[in-house]
């Protein structure tokens, strides 16, 4: 274990009461994107308490902390703090019973269902660790909590609200998610590690009539029937073998009664890929296939597209990744291992990519390691272990905590 590393952990036995106080308390009071301001508050509070310069409200809610210590590299720790609009189903004695206001103005339940209340909880951990330690490392320290990544913008925001010019130049940038792995375990990737998503919502257009006369109609519902079915084609003769990608349609809407043919049918569909090139090949295909099935239906218009809901591709710099992964294999030994490729998606690369920094992204464990061992043993752990945005899933307090504290740390020593 490097010495410094184990200098600045001591502290961690002193940290960890109040960490898993303010855990419980964060899950209890989850709050939407862009509406996380009890939690801003709270973090910008006790950022200033810990030494930290603190810029709030940055990107509408986001809080950025500056700690100092002297010449020598800067580093960037992010935590998201956003919950979802989920009825926590836990059984927890500090579950979320709260609803809010969404976007559309529709009151609905919310939760931490991603575990962004762990990720807050400790980035704070890790900088009263590193404010209490400053003598033990140089250069500068910037812990970043950042609103609205479930919804994909909130990292933009931050960015457009004049985010670099916060701090000295960037050196590195470092992410990490909690994850149904192993409570205690993290895990690395070099390049791509997260996917891109896109989401698209295709409107397609038809001549509407009466059921028993479909020779005078043009029937969108079988229009929107064909574009699925050929859309399926995409994936499996369009793209290269073993490229690792997926298109989904999630949503078909059309007509409000049986005996009634609509006059047009809304598709809604999100691809996921890991290459710009793969990328714009899956839309691009889309598009066509969308134009062609409507031609050949006799479509009276063309086919209206929207892209919405888009996350940029996570692919983590070999240089850093390395670093960090040396630095994780000396602190946790056989608890650091290779993180798989993930299809989740993520905006915290919108962040680095805006200030041409590199950066690197982890995934650390939330799982209790023996629910994890006898569902693993079992063969269920698709079916026994819960995943994020479940209604059940709520990371087991320790040793979550104590692990992501601690990487962050260790990552940020790497460095500084």
């Amino acid at each position: 274990m490097n010495s410094r590393s184990a200098t600045v952990l001591a502290g961690l036995a002193g940290v960890r009461g109040w960490q898993e106080d303010l855990y419980r308390d964060l899950h209890e009071h989850p709050e939407l994107s862009h509406q996380e301001h009890r939690t801003a508050g709270i973090v910008a509070k006790r950022l200033r308490a810990t030494g930290f310069s603190v810029h709030a409200g940055i990107g509408g809610t986001g809080v950025v902390g500056v700690l100092r210590g002297g010449d020598g590299p800067t580093v960037l720790l992010r935590a998201d703090m956003d919950a979802l609009p989920i009825r926590e189903a836990t059984g927890l004695p500090y579950a979320s019973t709260g609803t809010a206001s969404d976007a559309a103005g529709d009151e609905v339940p919310v939760m931490h269902a991603c575990g962004h209340d762990v990720h807050v909880a400790c980035l704070l951990g890790a900088a009263q660790l590193l404010a209490d330690a400053v003598e033990h490392w140089n250069g500068t320290l910037i812990a970043l909590f950042q609103p609205a990544e479930e919804v994909g913008d909130g990292a933009r925001a931050m960015v457009d609200d004049r985010l670099g010019e916060l701090f000295p130049t960037v050196d590195v940038a470092l992410g990490q998610h909690v994850l149904p792995a192993p409570a205690g375990v993290v895990g690395t990737r070099s390049g791509p590690v997260l996917s891109a998503a896109d989401s698209m919502r295709i409107i397609v257009h038809g001549r509407g009539g009466h059921g028993s006369m479909p020779q005078a109609t043009v029937d969108p519902v079988v229009l929107a029937a064909m574009i699925v079915v050929r859309l399926q084609t995409v994936i499996s003769r369009e793209t290269v073998p073993g490229e690792p990608a997926v298109l989904t349609v999630g949503r078909i809407a059309a007509g409000t009664k049986s005996n009634v043919i609509a006059d047009h049918a809304v598709l809604e569909l999100n691809v996921r890929t890991y290459s710009e090139a793969t990328r714009t090949a899956i839309l691009d295909a889309i598009r066509r296939i969308v134009v062609a099935e409507c031609q050949a239906s006799r479509s009276p218009k063309d086919p209206e597209f929207e892209l919405f809901d888009r996350f940029p591709l996570t692919a983590n710099d070999s240089d850093a990744t390395a670093r960090v992964a040396a630095a994780f294999v000396g602190y946790f030994g056989e608890r650091s291992v290779v993180l798989p490729m993930q299809t989740a998606s993520e905006d915290f690369s919108d962040i680095p990519t805006a200030l041409g920094v590199p950066y690197t992204y982890w995934g650390f464990g939330g799982i209790d390691p023996d629910v994890y061992r006898r569902a693993e043993l079992a063969g269920r752990v698709s079916e026994d272990v819960p995943v994020n945005h479940s209604a059940v899933f709520a990371p087991v307090i320790q040793p979550t905590l104590d692990t992501k504290t601690e990487a962050l740390v260790v990552a940020a020593l790497a460095w500084l």
